[in-house]
């Protein structure tokens, strides 16, 4: 497996696909890590991802466990705050600031420690050929050129991707003619673990504190300020930062004057080569996804390419990253776009009848539920791809949260995640009568082609008798039963990813009937339709 650029995205692809058991050289033009601090935001949905690669403990140590947002009107008083729907649902702080440097030296150690794992820096991809079976790549460090044969070729090269250059594919969208000046600082005596935008149409500008004194300035800048600036010059930061705080020079650890994109790669998939990252999406910052949404790229596509190198799987399941991944990536684009326009417009009228009609929202209890819960993010929920019938149950196609259970095995209160595993799971949730036992041998038998984990979820505070390869997660708080309420004496199929694929009723004939489908849709993709 080769994977080019050993930014975070990369790494991370890097490090999931390890935990798989899959064999990984990675090849990075620059000569270390990042030492500039360009993504500051780590959602829960990430942070779940690496307790899934084995290094969260490790990751929430360069973390601030944040609250969200808080949005400022055009007068500088507080609109709203947004936050989680549903507060720690995914087992994690909602959305946290972090310097990039300081995540990318945690993965890189991760990687650097991984018998799986050849991670090369100062080494730069300049072509690769693709044959029936497998990709040679053409490459060059400092001793001179090389050749790297994998079975596939991952695209983490961000924005100037050389994969996809090579590739030959365009990206659909639009490039912003607006400027924003952002200033990275040291010293800061900012405490507040949310970052805040601030509306103020005379000069937009975003506020995000991190560890240990960091702060992240944005401004908006006008076009007669505008220069063809090296660095922008220390003035215009002094001038700009004085409402807040005094700034000397060595407290700038960046700045940096730059335009937004708004970019979908067209396609993210060319045989074995495939974009994540910047590489398949570039969007403004407003609503922090960025790097996010490259997380998801990796969480989404790791899993599919471990299960066809091992044979589980059809090749042709990879078609369904693009079919999953770029509806939402697009969306949030576009969302990140509308917020910049509405929430950092410069426009004084429309400024005050944002505010104005955000407010009167907020007097409801229908507003402060859909801007305290961010409710206007674009929805995650897979409507097609690696999914039996989203329509049979409005659960599938969603992520399952994380509630803490009681592991009756181990006695001991321990994650979801950590009773379901690294791979696909079944969960039976109010299986407890007394063919229960029985029913749970013939899901075995049904979805052993999967290799999952089996939980059963007893709702009738009794423990019912079950086979050794069922593990039992006890509600201890009543958030796991608030999960799955609407599936009882139903069985959840949960893909690696955390994603559930399929729910069927505990009946022989449909669970084989979904054990079948999913068999079918692992092994060469088709559109599962027929409601189980």
């Amino acid at each position: 497996m080769l994977v080019v650029g050993a930014g975070p995205v990369g790494m991370t692809a890097t490090i999931l696909l390890a935990s798989h058991g899959v064999q990984v050289t990675v090849v990075e033009k620059n000569a270390r890590t990042a030492d500039d601090p360009k993504a500051i935001s780590l959602d829960d949905e990430s942070l779940r991802v690496y307790q899934r690669a084995g290094i969260a403990d490790e990751v929430l140590r360069v973390i601030v466990p944040g609250t969200g947002t808080t949005y400022y009107g055009a007068d500088g008083t507080e609109i709203f705050h947004g936050g989680a729907t549903i507060p720690f649902r995914f087992g994690f702080p909602f959305k946290n600031p972090f310097a990039q440097p300081d995540l990318e030296r945690v993965l890189r150690a991760a990687l650097e420690d991984h018998p799986l794992v050849d991670l090369r820096f100062s080494t730069e991809l300049v072509a690769f050929e693709e044959s029936p079976d497998g990709i040679t790549a053409s490459v060059t460090d400092p001793d001179g050129p090389f050749t790297v044969d994998a079975d596939f070729v991952l695209g983490a090269d961000g924005g100037r991707s050389r994969v996809r250059t090579h590739l030959g594919i365009s990206m659909t969208g639009r490039s912003h003619d607006d400027v924003w000046l952002v200033i990275d600082t040291t010293g800061d005596d900012h405490h507040e673990r949310y970052g805040m935008h601030h509306g103020d149409p005379r000069r937009p500008h975003v506020i995000v504190p991190g560890l240990t004194g960091r702060c992240r300035y944005e401004f908006y800048l006008y076009p007669d300020e505008v220069g063809r600036w090296a660095t922008p010059p220390f003035d215009l930061m002094e001038r700009l930062l004085a409402p807040y705080r005094a700034i000397r020079e060595d407290e700038v650890e960046r700045a940096v004057a730059y335009r937004f994109h708004g970019l979908i790669a067209d396609d993210w998939r060319r045989g074995r080569a495939l974009l994540l990252g910047d590489a398949a999406h570039m969007m403004p910052p407003f609503a922090g996804q960025g790097l996010n949404s490259g997380i998801r790229d990796a969480a989404n596509l790791t899993w599919k390419i471990a299960s066809v190198l091992r044979g589980d799987a059809s090749p042709d399941l990879l078609d369904t990253y693009q079919l999953e991944r770029r509806p939402h990536a697009a969306a949030v684009v576009r969302s990140s776009e509308r917020l910049g326009r509405v929430v950092m417009t410069t426009n004084a009228r429309l400024a005050e009848f944002r505010d104005r009609v955000v407010r009167g929202a907020m007097a409801t209890e229908d507003g402060r539920a859909y801007f305290e819960a961010m409710k206007y993010r674009p929805s995650t929920r897979l409507q097609e791809g690696a999914v039996v019938d989203p329509e049979s149950h409005p659960l599938v196609g969603w992520a399952l949260g994380q509630p803490r259970v009681f592991d009756f095995a181990a006695h001991r209160v321990v994650p979801l995640d950590e009773l379901t595993g690294t791979g696909w799971a079944v969960i039976g949730v109010g299986i407890g009568d007394d063919s229960g036992h029985g029913t749970w041998r013939s899901v075995i038998s049904a979805f052993g082609h999967l290799n999952p984990a089996y939980v059963d979820v007893p709702v009738d505070d009794l423990v019912h008798e079950r086979p050794s390869e069922v593990r039992v997660a006890i509600d201890v708080d009543t958030r796991l039963y608030a999960e799955v309420d609407s599936v009882r004496g139903c069985f959840i199929v949960q893909r690696p990813d955390r994603v559930i694929a399929g729910v069927a009723a505990a009946d022989p004939d449909v669970v084989t009937r979904l054990s079948i489908q999913l068999r079918d849709m692992v092994a060469g993709h088709q559109s599962v339709s027929a409601a189980v």
